[in-house]
């Protein structure tokens, strides 16, 4: 069963998603910009068989506050705390495209926070060309600033974060969209090699690929994380 909560992370309230054994391992889900929590519900079931699974809406995003003060710092930030009021020590993350910066951000700055991490199509912090979005339509569930704060980041990110992906210590799934996606694979690829103990696999399947392959993704994910249990410190 799915319970929908909140939590204040120091002036911003986060919802989330919890699901799984109350006394199984924690695993952090970061959804990609303008998403929230429920991008995940065709995999989290699936992942909660055997883990306390979070699915958080990050700042700006769903029914978190929208505080108009946005960066991918402070949702790193909003990460941390949200662990830390909860009491939860170590945990596996994944994250998915903008979320994967949150959560290789995290890994950085608190890699003994991190003992897995997952990042499904992630972009390398490079610069890449710079282009303005497009508002859609009617009401959204996020907030329109937050794209155009974020978006300025993940176009020109800062150096550092390339530099320090070499200081991540998690054992590190990198999944790569193939072809179809819009994220260029070889810098997909070469995150993979930064991280030292990464490694990459192809689900040719385009940017979404736990919508669009989610039974390859659960599998992939399912094994890489069990593999790990031997690893974990005893509580």
């Amino acid at each position: 069963m799915v319970e929908h909560r909140s939590v204040d992370v120091g002036g911003v309230r986060l919802a989330y998603e919890v699901s799984g054994p109350p006394d199984a391992p924690p695993l952090v889900l970061l959804h990609a910009l303008g998403e929230d929590a429920t991008d995940w519900e065709t995999v989290a079931p699936v992942l909660a068989r055997n883990r306390r699974v979070y699915a958080l809406d990050l700042r700006g995003h769903g029914r978190s506050d929208w505080p108009g003060e946005y960066s991918l710092e402070l949702m790193q930030g909003d990460v941390l705390r949200f662990l830390n009021v909860l009491g939860i020590g170590q945990v596996d993350l994944i994250g998915h495209s903008m979320g994967g910066v949150v959560a290789y951000l995290l890994s950085e700055d608190h890699p003994q926070r991190v003992r897995r991490l997952v990042l499904e199509d992630v972009p390398i912090p490079r610069p890449r060309k710079q282009t303005i979005p497009t508002m859609p339509d009617g009401n959204l569930t996020f907030d329109w600033e937050m794209v155009l704060a974020i978006r300025r980041q993940i176009d020109v990110p800062d150096p550092r974060w390339l530099e320090r992906l070499s200081e991540i210590t998690a054992e590190t799934l990198v999944l790569a969209g193939g072809p179809r996606s819009h994220v260029p694979q070889d810098g997909v690829a070469e995150m993979a090699r930064r991280i030292p103990r990464g490694r990459v696999a192809t689900v040719p399947v385009g940017h979404l690929i736990h919508h669009a392959a989610p039974e390859t993704f659960t599998a992939a994910v399912s094994a890489f994380l069990l593999a790990g249990e031997d690893s974990r410190p005893a509580l």
